[in-house]
């Protein structure tokens, strides 16, 4: 039997991550795989989503220049169709062909063995794949999320499809249903609406984005509406039709028909026989893995967890934070992770970028909360590159005297929406902020007035103040 120091369990940027810095710290390494190495990122979702709304906003550009009678396009721009099989292309070379070679050889040249296939854990210190049992001294599982599938009735599984499929396939559909209203489903939306196809969100709460600040969800309605993306808030779906066409049924008796229903609604864990049993470890009540703040398995000694099946932030860079902190206690270090300043965001235009506690979270958390907004339009930047849709909500702790969320909505904002990541990672005082200067013109100017109103609302220290 092969024995390794490590053995970790899927082949995603959590994996990559953690496997890397352990194997260059000198630790013995396995990764097991049963489908592509670097795992969805690269190939199914953020990296292909985001070329093709990169396309889809070029295209948008364009068209509006030429209605306004600035350029002349060529016939690509026009045909919605065409258009969507050449930035179909661009993505498939982003998407490194689906192929994973180079990511392969990189591990393995770094001493990493690729085992391909299934992971199972049959007992302690052992992990079949294919028949084949890898010996380890340290289990890390990291085998990311699935589409959390809504109970429908009539939602089968392979009648619709996923984000997956909006990113791998060369043809634009004629019509789209969307169900789920969160980040990749606004992102969807709005990519396949503007490449010509007649798109319906179904959001089954008031408002998309229902986590983040309602100012935010209701500028991004406002955005989609504009685009031609038709909204369907409060939608319950009480049933689904799938065939040659797709038809949902909303509880007050609205029909909707389309080409293809595309589920956006979440994620869950893909934990399913994996063996947990063998090593006793049970999920959580949301079924995620239950970790430690050094992404220690709780109840287990030598079992840790990175990425979604955390559900600590179903993000990318929030998976591949967890894997330095895992690796950092492997390597004889003492790491923990701290969740409050991990940014989100959806990658529509304009963007949506949010970090900390909305107002609401904060006030039944039990903070003192005072609150600052700015319009984007009112930047100097603004004026001059014409954008005026956008807004920055900032969230504050009167006592506390920093600030504890931020949310955006406006061009870049998934950039500048870093100062205050920093600010609430630090906890660094308003009084500070309010007197940082920003480079003219730019968008990060829209934190000052905000910022200076925050400080002038929570007053000056006194020295009797701790």
């Amino acid at each position: 039997m092969d024995a390794h120091d490590v053995v970790v369990l899927g082949g995603g940027s959590a994996a990559e991550a953690v496997a890397t810095g352990l194997a260059r710290g000198g630790k013995s390494v396995a990764v097991v795989e049963e489908r592509l190495v670097g795992g969805e990122c690269p190939y199914f979702a953020c990296m292909p989503s985001k070329a093709m709304l990169h396309s889809a906003a070029i295209r948008q550009q364009l068209r509006e220049a030429q209605a306004a009678g600035a350029v002349r396009q060529p016939p690509a721009v026009d045909d919605g169709r065409a258009a969507f099989r050449i930035a179909a292309a661009r993505r498939h070379e982003i998407a490194d062909r689906l192929d994973d070679s180079t990511r392969v050889r990189e591990l393995e040249e770094l001493g990493i063995a690729i085992v391909r296939g299934r992971g199972r854990i049959t007992k302690p210190g052992v992990v079949e794949v294919a028949g084949r049992e890898i010996g380890w001294t340290h289990l890390i599982i990291a085998v990311g999320s699935t589409v959390d599938v809504p109970e429908i009735e009539g939602l089968r599984q392979g009648a619709f499809w996923t984000t997956e499929d909006v990113y791998t396939t060369q043809e634009l559909p004629d019509s789209v249903i969307v169900l789920g209203g969160g980040a990749a489903g606004c992102e969807t939306a709005q990519m396949l609406a503007r490449f010509g196809a007649k798109v319906r969100l179904v959001q089954s709460g008031p408002r998309l984005l229902p986590k983040e600040e309602p100012a935010v969800g209701d500028t991004l309605a406002d955005v989609l509406r504009c685009d031609g993306v038709e909204l369907f808030l409060d939608g319950k779906v009480s049933r689904a039709e799938l065939g040659d066409e797709a038809a949902v049924h909303l509880s007050d008796g609205t029909r909707l028909t389309a080409k293809r229903l595309v589920v956006a609604t979440g994620r869950s864990p893909r934990l399913d026989g994996i063996g947990l049993e063998a090593l006793r470890i049970r999920p959580g009540r949301d079924g995620f893995l239950d970790v430690d703040d050094r992404c220690r398995v709780r109840g287990q000694q030598h079992v840790w967890a990175a990425g979604d099946v955390t559900g600590r932030a179903l993000f990318t860079h929030a998976a591949k934070y967890q894997a330095r902190v895992i690796a950092t206690n492997l390597l004889g270090g003492k790491a923990r992770a701290e969740y409050r300043a991990i940014p989100r965001g959806a990658y529509t235009e304009p963007a949506v970028a949010c970090v900390g506690l909305s107002s609401e979270q904060a006030k039944t958390q039990g903070h003192d909360v005072v609150t600052a907004t700015m319009a984007v339009g009112q930047t100097a930047r603004a004026a001059a590159t014409g954008s005026k849709v956008g807004q920055l909500v900032l969230v504050a702790d009167r006592k506390r005297r920093t600030l504890i969320g931020a949310a955006a909505i406006g061009p870049h904002a998934d950039e500048w929406i870093g100062e205050a990541v920093v600010a609430i990672g630090a906890r660094i005082p308003i009084d500070v902020l309010a007197d940082v200067v920003h480079a003219f013109p730019t968008f990060s100017e829209i934190y000052e007035p905000p910022l200076q109103e925050l400080a002038a609302a929570i007053g000056h220290r006194t020295g009797q103040e701790k």
